[in-house]
């Protein structure tokens, strides 16, 4: 079980998830301080380590879109939240695929800050409003690259299975 920390509406850009005027910052250690810059509360949050691990971000159409810039999908890796959204602008998605952030495409979710939600590969269910929705899964190659925490990660395990 999760809890969804952020309830965001379509088209959330990289701007807002993070702030160009933080671009001089881009070790994947460093950028969660700058997670959501301008949303001050959930800011201080983050910063100050009173969100749990795996919690989730739910938000519409087309999260992620805008630039290109892979620190805004580090800077939610480095908290290790689950962003579920309607879908993903193309870039961020692959971008988070590279990085290894639990990212799920659900088209109709519908849940609210403060929610416990069930996460399995093909649904997830609102406890909390007792629904049920639809995850459209990931083709299996990039969903393996998640699960082995990246594609540098990935890489590693395959070039260690080829030796073998």
């Amino acid at each position: 079980m999760t809890k969804v920390v952020l309830k965001l509406g379509d088209d959330v850009s990289t701007d807002i998830i993070y702030p160009g005027r933080f671009m001089a910052t881009v070790l994947p250690t460093e950028t969660p301080q700058y997670i959501f810059a301008d949303l001050v509360d959930f800011n201080r949050r983050v910063k100050n380590q009173d969100i749990a691990p795996q919690s989730v971000i739910v938000a519409g159409n087309n999260f992620g879109c805008g630039s290109s810039r892979e620190q805004a999908a580090s800077c939610l890796k480095g908290p290790d939240f689950i962003v579920i959204a309607r879908d993903f602008a193309r870039i961020f998605l692959q971008n988070s695929i590279n990085l290894g952030l639990n990212t799920i495409i659900c088209p109709d979710i519908e849940a609210d800050e403060g929610d416990e939600l069930k996460i399995s590969a093909t649904q997830v269910l609102n406890l909390t409003s007792g629904k049920n929705f639809k995850v459209v899964p990931l083709p299996q190659a990039r969903q393996a690259i998640i699960d082995a925490g990246g594609l540098i990660p990935y890489t590693r395990q395959r070039l260690l299975q080829t030796k073998k």
